[in-house]
């Protein structure tokens, strides 16, 4: 037998200390208002300047996580990082985390990159579970890491752009449980956002092919999804649909704010092409209604996820969330640590769009660059920031962390 609800035990939210506008980069930019924020439905946009990279983010979310859970570097086995912020073509990211063990002495830990766009973060998650559950586990937790720094070049796509990294800690028992066999999984090949261009941290994109391929994607999982619980519910003597009302909650892939709003609308669609007599519509947005983020109101719901990285990968799975909210117990204990988000979103630096747009290219000009000190200063970062301190001339990486 497998462990049981092998799942997500812990969080880590890392972004960056400083954000740009929306509205103010419209106008800066010479587009109609509204363009980004009603057209894409952004409202404030995080980035990092130089001196932060994809290690340094998921070296401050990994000893984020290991310290505010107070684990042993000893009790993880198994770390795997998705991203696709490249910057080195041989050396993965995971690598540069094992410096965070070298106390310890912890160097048995299995898992390496893992890389497709967007979807990266799902399959190190999807990958974790599997080891969980299979012959090699030997008893200790895995850790997922999923980050990116994603930046355009002027133009239309670049107030897409982001940074970010979220750790998980993925074991038995867990109050956040991946249900089993019921991914849905559609992969094709596709041009429609790719980065040939080693030399540069800007992709080629296709926006309107792209979101073709995000709805045919959604449409394939959802369909491949419902059908593999629903033979699960008939094995289990249940006759019934599968529609969003056995969903309290749906967490989409967002390349922009809008795209989630039509993704939902486009589920619901599905459901009514399905069943055309059903009444699916008040209940989710009763459920939306209702959502205060607390661990009894979270108690016992499933949680539908959609991922999609763009060449393409997507996947549609479930969590469902322990019955057990009780004060102490692992979902309030979860719920708890992620308390403070709104406060630390509100902390953020805003930056004027000519300062935003100066860092971009200072960023654009330095990439890469040997023998140098990255542009940015160490004040501006949150408390226990990780940073590139120097990149030598053999363009090797020293980092240090900003005191807490």
């Amino acid at each position: 037998m497998w462990p049981k609800d092998v799942g997500i035990h812990a969080l880590e939210i890392y972004f960056p200390s400083q954000y740009v506008d929306q509205v103010e980069l419209e106008k800066y930019d010479g587009v109609e208002a509204g363009k980004y924020t009603v057209g894409l439905g952004q409202k404030q946009m995080g980035f990092c300047a130089a001196h932060e990279d994809i290690n340094s983010l998921c070296l401050t979310v990994v000893q984020r996580l290991v310290e505010r859970s107070q684990l042993s570097w000893d009790s993880i086995g198994r770390l795997e990082v998705g991203t696709e912020t490249i910057i080195d073509k041989s050396k993965a990211v995971k690598t540069v985390l094992m410096q965070l063990f070298e106390e310890s002495g912890n160097t048995d830990v299995e898992g390496i990159d893992t890389t497709n766009a967007c979807y990266g973060g799902t399959a190190s998650l999807f990958n974790a579970a599997d080891w969980v559950e299979s012959s090699s586990w030997d008893g200790r937790y895995a850790l997922v890491v999923c980050g990116d720094i994603a930046v355009y070049a002027t133009g239309n796509a670049r107030p897409t752009g982001g940074a970010g990294a979220v750790a998980m800690l993925v074991g038995p028992d867990a109050p956040l449980a991946l249900e089993r066999g019921v991914r849905g999984t559609h992969m094709e090949h596709v041009y429609d956002f790719y980065k040939p261009n080693l030399a540069s941290e800007y992709p080629v994109v296709d926006g309107p092919l792209s979101i073709e391929c995000y709805f045919r994607a959604l449409d394939r999982c959802y369909a491949t999804y419902r059908r593999k619980i629903e033979n699960q519910w008939q094995k289990a003597g249940i006759k019934k649909r599968c529609t969003l009302e056995d969903f309290q909650f749906m967490i989409f892939h967002t390349p922009f704010c809008k795209l989630v709003q039509k993704s939902l609308a486009r589920l619901l669609l599905n459901d009514f092409l399905a069943s055309p007599s059903a009444d699916t519509e008040s209940g989710i947005y009763k459920g939306l209604k209702e959502f205060r983020y607390s661990a009894q109101q979270l108690a016992g719901c499933r949680i539908g996820l959609f991922s999609y990285g763009s060449g393409l990968a997507a996947s549609m799975f479930s969590l469902k969330v322990s019955q057990n909210s009780a004060p102490g117990s692992p979902l309030e204990k979860l719920v708890s640590s992620l308390s403070n988000l709104q406060l630390r979103l509100d902390s953020r630096k805003c930056v004027p769009p000519e300062k935003f747009a100066e860092i971009m290219k200072i960023r654009e000009d330095t990439h890469h660059l040997v023998d140098h000190t990255p542009h940015g200063s160490k004040d501006d970062l949150f408390p226990g920031t990780w940073y590139i301190e120097h990149v030598d001339d053999k363009n090797r990486r020293k980092y240090a962390r900003k005191s807490i």
